[in-house]
């Protein structure tokens, strides 16, 4: 009986506290409103990504990943500006790359898009690159070999070049590259061939094949133009480099003209009751 009083005491309250048209109430009731909102989304992007307590998603700040003649808008596609959420990965077999998979199209191309620190450094600007293969480095007779997932590449003898361009592993100048790998990895590549014609253990990037516990998570759906605001306040806070410049001039054009939507939602509404009342 005690339970059931407790109960419809607090039900009272907080239906009092809901109902309520007291001003500081009324504004207690909106932040509250506006907080359980808030949960509810975070609640079902961790849920989505796996990422609990972590960042679900990251804008992008460069052009790496751009295709060449995207359409107004670049939508599908992931250029700066965008937000894309990162789902964890738990094992290798989570992420499907280009060279495994040519059915598995994730933003235009094959493979998986993911989010990595280079060289495993925790301070270094995570990169947003696809996965175009897996290398297994092994040693043979205490040689080292590499074979890589979905090509021909099997037992290759490490003192000799490698030459797959589909796959970014070769010299600016199109010719076979003699690498020097010492773990097996991820080879990862941006799409954009004009910024990024090889990939990004032959590029400067990252020295290494990006190992699994370097992966931040695997791209998947995309947020367009939205990032450019995280971008623009990134810029102010650091002071060092403009990443907004990045974002394509159609992208800008799209996030005007959306938040301009999104503003005349409420003016419409304003004006709609202002001209209701008055006709009463």
């Amino acid at each position: 009986m005690d339970i059931k009083k407790s109960f419809t005491k607090t039900k009272n309250l907080f239906m009092r506290f809901w109902r309520s048209d007291d001003g500081k109430v009324s504004l207690l009731r909106d932040i509250f409103v506006a907080l359980f909102l808030v949960l509810i989304v975070l609640i079902a992007l961790w849920t989505y990504t796996g990422q609990w307590f972590g960042a679900p998603m990251v804008a992008i700040e460069s052009g790496s990943m751009q295709h060449i003649d995207e359409p107004f808008g670049r939508l599908g596609t992931i250029d700066a500006g965008d937000m894309v959420l990162l789902v964890k990965v738990n094992e290798k077999d989570d992420v499907e790359t280009y060279a495994k998979n040519e059915n598995s199209i994730q933003y235009g191309k094959s493979g998986d898009v993911i989010v990595y620190r280079p060289d495993g450094s925790q301070v270094a600007d995570q990169i947003i690159h696809r996965a175009m293969c897996w290398v297994e480095v092994e040693y043979i007779n205490g040689q080292k070999t590499y074979t890589i997932e979905g090509t021909n590449i099997t037992n290759h003898n490490a003192s000799k070049p490698l030459y797959l361009p589909e796959l970014g592993i070769k010299t600016y100048n199109d010719k076979p590259k003699k690498v020097d790998w010492s773990h097996s990895g991820f080879i990862t590549k941006g799409d954009n061939p004009r910024t990024n014609p090889t990939s990004d253990q032959l590029g400067g990037i990252t020295d290494e094949p990006v190992k699994l516990e370097w992966v931040s998570g695997k791209a998947r759906s995309e947020i367009p133009w939205i990032g450019t605001i995280n971008l623009f306040f990134n810029d102010i806070i650091s002071g060092e480099e403009s990443t907004v410049s990045n974002v394509p001039g159609d992208s800008l054009i799209c996030l005007f003209i959306f938040i301009g939507f999104l503003i005349s939602i409420p003016v419409s509404l304003d004006i709609y009751g202002y001209l209701k009342s008055k006709k009463e």
